[in-house]
Formats: C-alpha cells, structure tokens, sequence
C-alpha cells in the first residue's frame, strides 16, 4: 500500500496494539487462515494480512480506555486444531478473520457459542471436513438445529438434498429473496434473537460470498445476484451491535484472486470497521 497521509484529525483504523496475555481487551481481532481444505483452490490465507492493511484506509475513533487488540494470527490452523488459540483470547468480542468458511469451527467453539447466525449463499453442512462443512461440523460438536439462522442463502446455489438436510436439523432458513423483501437490518435482527433464545453466547459467520459477484470478485463461490456491499455492511453492524453476539468471522475471500482496486478486501476491512464502531457504540450506551 502506498504511503496513506498522516491527519491527527482523521484517526485510521487498524494498527492496534497485539494482545498481552492475561490482559481483557473490548474487542479483539485475529487471523484464521485456514485455506488447504477449501472445495475451491484458495490463497485465502493471505486474507488476513490484506485486511489488516485494508483498515487503514477507513477512520475510526476509539474512545478513550476502550481497548482494541490485535491478536495475531492462529498458527497452521488447517493442521492444527484453532479453538484453544481462540479460547485464550480474552475479550467481550472476537473478530477473526479468514482464511476459508473453516474458520468458522474453530472460532466459534473456541468462543463458547451457543448459537450461530451465518451470513451466506450455502448451507455449509456438506460430509467431510471442508469449508462446505463447518455448520454440520457444529451441529455435531453439540450446537442445536434450531439455534441456527442461515441469511441469504441462495435456493440455486445449494442442492434439493443439502436444502432437506437444513429442513431436517431444524435450521431457520431466510432467502435472499426474503432479505431483499424486509432490509438486512430486520432480518438480522430477527435472527440474532432466534439464535440467542437458548443461550446468550452467539457467533456470527460473515462468508463474504453471499455477495453478488461484482462486489465480491475474489471469493471463488459468489454469484451474480448476490447481496449488495451496503448489504453485508448492515449485517456486520447489527452482530457487532448486539449483546450477545460474542464473535463474528469473515471468510472466503482470496486475496490473492481480488482485482486491481481490492473491491473485496476492502468490503471485508470495511465490515470489520462497521462491527467494531457498532460494538464501540453499545459500550458506550452502557456506561
């Protein structure tokens, strides 16, 4: 990235000091680059460098003893296990970024979440171990059917079997059709308080793949028709908002297959940024 000018008036996100352990921090953000089991060839990995500088693009003002930390990256996690790397982060919230949709296992065990909202054009509960697999992944690690609320998915980007296998768990399903009819600020706000009926401890799975193909280029399964950017913004909004969302993650997008002017990076860096000033906002109504 080119040199970005200095403004003391325009504070940058990103830059945030690495996490001391044993110290609790208000939000933390760690890389999951997980990406050697996708169903796509991915260099996902380079992810979660990319929008790490992708956030100083975007201005953020962080309030005074409110604190943000960056807790690195989860060492080889498509070999080794992530969910005690992300269970010794202490924060009120985890923002991982990723890698492939096999983040999402880790991070959402590794947080103790008992409900999952997901963000994404698939179901995800393929057999096997891949990043078509992570929400059947969860059920069978315990996580209840019907604590689960899929957005935007997309009736033709998923098979008649993994459709009634969704039926058959107890998954809330809602369209992308459904969330063009209501607005994401409602569907996610319905799903969130689906979700955190059985527990207060819920995960949200951003897959940046749910989007439409000409805002998300670098994600291998994005399809024309897809949710808009400003779409995927308000739902990074309405998680890092909401109490009892104790971890969101980004996943699918491959750095390294982005276009010249990063359009998907920086929806990424940028949905990073909506969550964080959202939770900001909620600390600050707190207090």
């Amino acid at each position: 990235m080119a040199d970005l000018p200095h403004d003391p008036l325009w504070p940058r996100a990103g830059g945030w000091p690495a996490l001391v352990p044993g110290q609790r921090a208000d939000i933390a953000i760690v890389g999951i680059p997980t990406h050697t089991r996708s169903l796509s060839p991915t260099q996902a990995h380079l992810t979660p460098a990319a929008v790490r500088e992708a956030l100083r693009r975007y201005s953020l003002e962080v309030p005074e003893g409110l604190r943000i930390v960056d807790a690195g990256d989860a060492p080889d996690p498509d070999a080794v296990d992530a969910t005690a790397f992300v269970a010794a982060i202490d924060a009120g919230l985890v923002i991982a970024i990723g890698g492939d949709n096999s983040a999402t296992v880790p991070v959402a065990r590794g947080r103790g979440a008992a409900g999952l909202v997901t963000v994404d054009a698939h179901h995800d509960l393929r057999d096997g171990v891949s990043n078509g697999s992570p929400v059947r992944q969860l059920i069978e690690a315990g996580l209840r059917g019907e604590d689960i609320v899929q957005v935007g998915i997309e009736p033709l980007a998923n098979s008649r079997a993994y459709t009634q296998r969704a039926a058959d768990l107890g998954l809330t399903v809602i369209t992308r059709d459904e969330v063009a009819r209501c607005g994401m600020p409602e569907v996610m706000a319905r799903a969130l308080e689906r979700a955190a009926r059985g527990a207060n401890t819920v995960h949200v799975d951003l897959d940046v793949d749910a989007c439409d193909r000409t805002v998300a280029p670098a994600c291998p399964a994005s399809v024309p028709g897809g949710l808009s950017a400003l779409e995927l913004r308000l739902a990074a909004r309405e998680a890092g908002g909401h109490p009892d969302v104790v971890s969101i993650d980004l996943t699918e997008v491959d750095a390294a297959a982005d276009t010249p002017d990063q359009r998907t990076v920086r929806l990424t860096a940028l949905c990073v940024v909506e969550a964080v000033r959202a939770r900001i906002a909620m600390i600050e109504d707190r207090a």
